[in-house]
């Protein structure tokens, strides 16, 4: 049998597979088992944050390779350790806890916030989210996504969570008790269409958290790691946050997710309340370390000139409505529908992906600018036609 094939016999039915089997690539250059080359606008969704097979991101792995693979969080890390002081000292935040994955980071920052707001009274549990949000797919953080699409047939669910319309300032004020422990947000929200909130209602979040015993979680695992055009969106909207959570482009690849914890919560996880087997694992935090040491200021502004010129073009385009996005992370409004935009860019040679019902685009960050045109190309023809 081939890839296909042994696919759909072997593996579980939970994905709707492109038709395509990419096995190889450099940078934002890829290609599948017959040699058929690609330009990837997708990333692995917001994963590859250097593209495939970076040399600097791989020699950063093998060199921790040839030390050690795995030891447990029962005994100190020395990658773990730098690279928690790496962003630590990149953010303002105090602590990190690290494990594997997006729905991971939200985890620990759910029991982290409910921890603290319990700590101070039993029934200081709930946090706020809002509707068209995306936590994860465990069965917590799907309680806290705001999008019934993803709860048919899996209640029920973790209690405590409140969902209120993204931008409404006037829902949020008159969701906020007494048991509000924490407000969770996305700042571009990824899954529910690539939508930015606005500055009245982040301003009017940032009131709220700051002026009552309310923590404010911001979930960066996809707006993380430079995608934004900083290192974290929030760090470029004024946000103040006590606890933030990333994966994705983290480690470039490899399954890593982190939770950053704020002052007021740099304490609240003790010993024995929360862990992950391969949290910190050396590996992931080595392509980490190599990947956040890269993001600096004059790569994150090439990131956003990048944007811009992704923006400008995109607008140029007959049949597109409207853009929206920051950094390297943009939702494409079509007059033609998206999921047919993104098999027509499929046969064409374009990675591209959809949320809801937009184009979604999310180029490595250092994608060439003749990938980028390349890319355009096509995209602008299958849109045009």
């Amino acid at each position: 049998m081939n890839t296909k094939e042994l696919d759909k016999t072997y593996v579980a039915g939970t994905y709707a597979r492109f038709d395509a089997v990419i096995n190889s690539g450099k940078g934002s250059t890829l290609y599948d088992e017959d040699g058929k080359e690609y330009i990837d606008f997708g990333s692995g969704i917001a994963v590859n944050t250097f593209g495939a097979s970076d040399d600097v991101w791989k020699q950063a792995i093998i060199r921790q390779l040839d030390k050690i693979q795995h030891t447990s969080n029962l005994y100190y890390n020395e990658n773990g350790a730098i690279l928690a002081e790496m962003l630590c000292k990149r953010t303002g935040m105090k602590k990190v806890f690290f494990s594997n994955s997006g729905a991971e980071a939200n985890e620990c920052a759910i029991k982290a916030a409910r921890k603290y707001g319990t700590d101070i009274n039993p029934e200081k549990n709930v946090i706020i989210t809002l509707e068209n949000s995306f936590h994860g797919r465990t069965i917590t953080t799907l309680s806290a996504t705001g999008q019934e699409v993803f709860h048919k047939n899996f209640t029920p669910f973790t209690e405590g969570f409140l969902h209120v319309p993204a931008n409404d300032c006037d829902a949020l004020f008159g969701a906020i008790s007494d048991k509000t422990a924490a407000i969770m947000i996305e700042t571009v929200q990824g899954e529910g269409g690539v939508n930015v909130l606005g500055e009245e209602f982040l301003a009017a979040i940032e009131k709220i958290t700051t002026e009552n015993d309310i923590l404010l979680i911001v979930d960066e695992v996809q707006t993380g790691n430079g995608r934004s055009g900083a290192l974290y969106s929030y760090m470029k909207l004024g946000l103040t946050p006590d606890i933030v959570s990333t994966a994705k482009g983290l480690a470039g690849g490899l399954p890593m997710g982190a939770t950053l914890l704020g002052e007021r919560v740099q304490d609240t996880l003790t010993a024995g309340t929360h862990g992950s087997t391969f949290g910190a694992n050396p590996v992931c935090a080595a392509a980490a370390i190599s990947n956040i040491e890269r993001l600096d200021d004059e790569f994150l502004a090439e990131v956003t000139k990048k944007s811009e010129y992704l923006k400008a073009e995109l607008t140029k385009i007959n049949g597109v409505k409207s853009v929206s996005g920051m950094g390297l992370m943009l939702g494409v409004e079509t007059e033609k529908p998206a999921a047919d935009i993104v098999k027509e860019c499929l046969k064409k040679g374009l990675l591209v992906l959809t949320a809801k019902t937009k184009v979604r685009l999310l180029p490595a960050l250092n994608i060439t600018n003749e990938e980028l045109e390349k890319g355009l190309k096509i995209l602008k023809e299958v849109i045009e036609k």
